[in-house]
């Protein structure tokens, strides 16, 4: 049961294996899933898919093992017994619903009738009693009234129907997209070293519980600091001008990693980072902060995460005065090299697709400085950028 579903993921490049494939098999045996297939699609993909960025590669096997299987029999006998779902139907079923259903003959009846009229109609049709479509009192279609029949299509309007007969469309997911807030968390949890430190404010069960037995049964509460994330990370955002059709994922990455890591620093630059930089964009030409502070004031462990398209002039990179806003006196070359001679754990997230990097020279003279810890700001570039950084 289920074997060729199982080697078709295989073939579709997921990392399936038979243990997977038995606990699906045993909740389908509990009946976790039953007469459903969007139940059974829910079911399979969380007993089979342990990552999230193999979503669309399930989806899509999922579709073409069950593209063939047109016809509610023929899906339903692959999953489970007739006997057992005609059973399981009847019994929830109430006596009102049954008489209903009766009156068309039973439930046989009605899906052998459905398929009749599904060979024999030939094109669209709307109102009427008879054909599969729309409005009407036809027991087969989508917003009419009847009261029992086949609802062909999603959201019906008056509730009647006893089977549903819909095609569900699955959205693709896929690791080289830029995605939301909550994936991006799920990416930024690979940086992570947990401690305890601070205040004794949560309560220590196990060592009060060891505690009281040894103390001959009387109450010795013993608390500890709260645990979390250790990481150090002081991001160095992007800014304006070409940054501007990459603002909601740069909001998502930011509002991911404040609610991610405890300590966090951030600042805002423009192009390429120089002497200075801010953290109220509102107050950036009155509100500065020096770069050689901030090198001077965090601790070399923390990890640093610059965030920016890299598409500029080649000059705001090599060149004193190449800044588009300033007079730098000195170049933005000298600058960041002066942040990878303090920092050990230094990256580079660019929200451009990768394929388009080779395109700006900028974009190349960035990664060479870097040494080529640049990484696209996608899930797939997030998590290899955290692997990176957690090294």
């Amino acid at each position: 049961m289920l074997i060729n579903f199982f080697y078709g993921l295989r073939r579709g490049g997921l990392p399936v294996t038979i243990k997977e494939l038995l606990d699906l098999l045993e909740a389908l045996k509990q009946r976790v899933a039953f007469a459903s297939m969007d139940d059974f699609y829910f079911l399979s993909r969380t007993c089979l898919i342990k990552d999230e960025k193999y979503f669309d590669r399930f989806d899509k096997a999922f579709g073409v093992y069950f593209h063939d299987l047109e016809s509610f029999d023929d899906i339903l006998n692959t999953l489970i017994p007739d006997e057992w779902l005609r059973k399981e139907f009847e019994k929830n079923l109430s006596q009102e619903e049954k008489a209903k259903i009766e009156s068309l003959g039973g439930l046989e009846k009605l899906i052998e009738e459905f398929k009749k009229r599904l060979e024999e109609q030939k094109e669209k049709h709307a109102g009427g009693n008879k054909w599969i479509g729309t409005g009407g009192t036809s027991p087969f279609g989508q917003e009419g009234y009847h009261p029992e029949g086949i609802r062909v299509g999603p959201n019906g309007k008056n509730k009647k129907a006893v089977k549903v007969w819909d095609k569900r469309e699955f959205a693709n997911l896929d690791d080289s997209i830029e995605l939301g807030t909550r994936n991006i968390k799920i990416a930024l949890r690979r940086l992570r070293k947990f401690a305890r430190t601070g205040a004794c404010d949560e309560l220590d069960l196990e060592d009060t519980i060891s505690s009281t037995a040894r103390n001959a049964g009387l109450l010795d509460i013993k608390m500890r600091p709260e645990r979390h994330n250790a990481i150090k990370v002081i991001l160095f955002l992007d800014v304006g001008g070409s940054m501007d059709p990459f603002v909601r994922v740069c909001e998502e990455l930011f509002s991911a990693a404040r609610t991610e890591f405890k300590h966090l620093e951030y600042f805002y630059f423009h192009n390429f980072i120089y002497e200075s930089v801010w953290q109220n964009n509102f107050r950036r030409f009155s509100e500065r902060f020096p770069t050689l502070d901030i090198l001077h004031k965090y601790a070399r462990d923390y990890k640093v995460i610059f965030v920016g398209d890299a598409a500029m002039s080649p000059y705001e990179i090599v060149q004193p005065g190449g800044s588009v806003e300033h007079w730098n006196d000195e170049a933005g070359q000298v600058w960041m090299q002066r942040v990878l001679d303090t920092y050990d754990n230094v990256v580079w997230l660019n929200p451009l697709p990768q394929e388009e990097w080779s395109w700006t020279q900028s974009v190349e003279m960035t990664r060479h400085l870097l040494e080529d810890r640049m990484f696209p700001l996608t899930l797939k570039g997030l998590e290899e950028g955290m692997s990176f950084l957690s090294k």
